[in-house]
């Protein structure tokens, strides 16, 4: 559940039947859309962390969509497009696109530019993808966390909340903030949603959920990850 979420936005269901198995095959959780209304429902609900956008859409140019994206979203968008003129990959990429592939593709090609993507956004985040402390260990490139050693199974909506608290580094983290980056701009205003993960989330790293050390409430603000928090 820890692997990135893709959203592929792409009306050739040819293509869209290549790409689901070839991203499933390499353990990344994959939402399709074939429209820009679908995919930008998809992409407010899901949030994924990484979008695969069409230009050629049936219902909107992906032009359109991509600036819309850019909205809300800091996640890496990739276009897919047959249009393979410089100016618009030169468009694509001044409007916040991370990397344009024309079409046709190969898989390996695809893989690795979504790798460098996904990449990019953690190195531009934190020096060092690798943070630690009271015993949990959180590797955000590897989207691996373990306490005193031990790998801890967290759902996506676990993980993609500690991660948003992780890139804090220690400092505060509003509910809108949070609500936000972890459930889309459709999350807004269900700050039942931060409790109820927060507590899923206390449940497993924490050695007394009911005093949390590490997840701490900052009342009527949102919340903050200590991690040099040590347990008496």
């Amino acid at each position: 559940m820890n692997q990135p979420l893709i959203l592929i936005i792409e009306d050739e269901e040819s293509l869209r039947r290549f790409l689901v198995p070839t991203l499933s095959g390499q353990r990344y959780q994959v939402l399709s859309a074939a429209t820009a209304a679908e995919g930008l429902a998809m992409a407010r609900s899901h949030n994924p962390d990484l979008v695969l956008l069409d230009l050629g859409l049936p219902d909107r140019d992906g032009m359109a969509v991509l600036k819309e994206l850019r909205t809300w979203s800091r996640k890496p968008v990739v276009i897919l497009s047959a249009r393979n003129q410089e100016r618009d990959k030169v468009r694509a990429l001044d409007q916040g696109a991370d990397d344009y592939l024309a079409k046709p593709f190969g898989a390996a090609e695809l893989l690795a530019r979504i790798r460098v993507a996904l990449r990019h956004i953690l190195q531009a985040d934190l020096a060092d993808p690798v943070v630690h402390g009271g015993g949990i260990r959180i590797d955000l490139e590897q989207r691996e966390v373990r306490l005193e050693g031990r790998p801890v199974k967290l759902t996506g909506l676990e993980y993609r909340l500690l991660e948003a608290l992780v890139r804090r580094n220690g400092k505060v983290a509003t509910h809108s903030q949070l609500l936000s980056e972890v459930w889309g701009p459709g999350g807004e205003g269900n700050t039942h949603y931060l409790r109820i993960y927060m507590a899923m989330l206390r449940k497993k790293l924490e050695a007394d959920p009911t005093r949390p050390r590490h997840f701490i409430t900052e009342p009527s603000v949102g919340y903050r990850l200590n991690l040099d928090a040590r347990e008496d």
